[in-house]
């Protein structure tokens, strides 16, 4: 019953920053799914009999390639595969699973905030041991391993019934479809006190969480309204549906606007929150203020110790390099480590099973901490319920408070999406050549004090990781950044940082583009990106 199928290596299978993301048009092309889950287990060793969950976030085609991977594995020796009811896994919770039931790894089947449908983005990504992304010296054997592929391994027998849960031995193979929810909520509710949240909604706390008809809207149901007592009616979108419902399931202001109209309104809730297509990103909004995800990940670090799991402290901090600095401060307050790595949770792994970090973020809505290895969007949310809970003050007393402590960093990044391919490698190359004669140079009242490219040294396993992203630091503590994106699926998306520090308390309440409105015009001209890509203006900024 197990079939060697002959087959033809695809050249583009590269994974980006979180595994192969592609049109579902070209992962339905003839074995192009296969091969790259042969690809998978080619590069992998001692995996014969033991265990692989698989999941996703029920967009479409999610159910087709887990049949295929299901009977892949079972062909290639696995001993038993763990896969979510009807398919659903956020990609959190499938870590979490990886972790508490001593996985040999996980697949992930999510091009994560991008759009679903027909026509639209799928992915497929490798976790190894701990629950989170595979590192970049197994993505590359992966990649290496599907430009030579020449056949796969898959196991004749019929589909398996994911929309009920239980067991089923197939091919000496045990497939256990589990509660997808179950695990994940019992671990939340031991990092966080559920009965002062309660408290906190029993008193007429409105919380307006939207699912975006994604991954989360089940697992937030069942926290928020069953176990919290939301009425019925604060989870929106609940429902995954393989196209989002015709939602872009990114959790930004862009994408959001209806609750971003909301919570800014007169009749507010107190309360507002979202998450992305597979769950590991969050918005945060309170009544009239949106919280900037560094703001977030900064807010989080330094009131951690409010919740139980996190009650004797945090040992450090770890943010990717374009998320702004206002973590660093929190670090250097609070005497614990901090740690600036290259876009991609994949980075945070080493710190976080070293004991070195308990918190880390990225500014693109992703926060999480050692419970888990990938980025966690109902942790958020659940973190700033309890932080909320346990001080009894408004999320706008506890930012600007914040700011007054700490100063405040206006951030903003700006989204040039589509751009084509050559003319951003262009703009990039451009500008890496004109590093060395940067410093010095004065452009308005700004002056250039250093520009470098990124390059990330890990403490750990000592590898190096270079060429993550073009950093332009300007004298008062400024700063731009430009790197491409590994997230998307066509063109390329460039993605400009732009940060300025301000300690001063009385200037803390500036508009944002308004604060930043030199350092975006020196951006535009040191990159030259209206010359460059035709773009007059960003995409999206958020």
């Amino acid at each position: 019953m197990i079939k060697t199928v002959p087959t033809t290596p695809y050249q583009d299978q590269k994974p980006g920053t979180s595994g192969l993301r592609k049109k579902v048009p070209e992962f339905q092309q003839q074995n192009y799914a296969e091969n790259f889950i042969q690809s998978i287990f080619d590069s992998l060793d001692g995996y014969q009999g033991k265990c692989l969950v698989i999941g996703g976030d029920g967009r479409y085609y999610n159910r087709e390639v887990i049949q295929k991977a299901i009977k892949m594995a079972a062909a290639n020796g696995f001993g038993k595969v763990m896969v979510g009811k009807g398919g659903i896994l956020s990609t959190p919770a499938a870590s979490h699973v990886i972790r508490k039931y001593k996985a040999f790894g996980g697949i992930v089947l999510s091009a994560s905030h991008n759009p679903g449908g027909p026509t639209e983005d799928f992915g497929i990504k490798y976790n190894i041991s701990n629950g989170g992304p595979a590192p970049e010296k197994i993505t590359d054997a992966i990649y290496a391993r599907t430009k030579l592929i020449d056949a796969y391994k898959i196991a004749d027998f019929p589909d398996i019934n994911l929309d009920r849960i239980g067991r089923e031995d197939v091919e000496g193979m045990i497939v256990s479809v589990i509660d997808p929810v179950e695990d994940y909520a019992a671990l939340m509710e031991e990092l966080f006190d559920f009965g002062a949240i309660r408290n906190l909604v029993s008193l007429g706390f409105r919380i307006c969480f939207d699912a975006m008809s994604a991954v989360t809207g089940p697992y937030a149901k069942e926290i928020f309204e069953n176990r919290l007592g939301a009425p019925t009616g604060s989870v929106r979108n609940f429902m995954p549906l393989p196209d989002f419902g015709g939602h872009h399931p990114d959790p930004n202001l862009v994408h959001c606007k209806e609750l971003y109209d909301e919570m800014m309104g007169e009749d507010a809730p107190d309360f507002g929150a979202a998450s992305d297509g597979d769950g590991d990103r969050n918005l945060i909004i309170g009544r009239g203020i949106y919280v900037t995800p560094s703001d977030s990940l900064a807010i989080l670090a330094a009131n951690a110790n409010l919740a139980p799991g996190y009650s004797s402290g945090i040992v450090g901090i770890a943010r990717s390099m374009p998320t702004s600095g206002a973590a660093d401060r929190v670090a250097e307050k609070r005497g614990v480590g901090m740690y600036e790595t290259p876009t991609g949770w994949k980075f945070f792994g080493n710190l976080l099973d070293a004991g070195m970090a308990t918190i880390c973020g990225e500014e693109s809505s992703g926060t999480g901490s050692n419970h888990v290895r990938e980025k966690d969007g109902l942790w958020a949310v659940l973190l700033w319920l309890n932080i909320l809970a346990m001080r009894g003050e408004s999320v706008t007393d506890i930012v600007t408070q914040h700011w007054a402590t700490y100063g405040r960093n206006y951030y903003s990044r700006h989204d040039y999406e589509g751009v084509d391919t050559d003319a951003a490698n262009g703009l990039i190359g451009a500008l890496r050549a004109r590093l060395p004669s940067l410093p010095g140079t004065k452009i308005g009242d700004l002056t250039v004090t250093a520009a470098d490219d990124f390059a990330y040294h890990d403490p750990v396993d000592k590898s190096v990781s270079r060429h993550q992203g073009i950093r332009i630091l300007f004298e008062g503590g400024s700063r731009v950044v430009f790197r491409l994106s590994g997230t998307g699926t066509s063109g390329a998306t460039l993605r400009v940082y732009i940060e300025r520090y301000e300690p001063d308390p009385t200037r803390h309440n500036i508009e944002t583009q308004e604060a930043l409105a030199d350092l975006i015009t020196a951006a535009q001209s040191i990159a030259d990106i209206r010359g460059r890509t035709g773009r007059d203006a960003p995409t999206v900024i958020t």
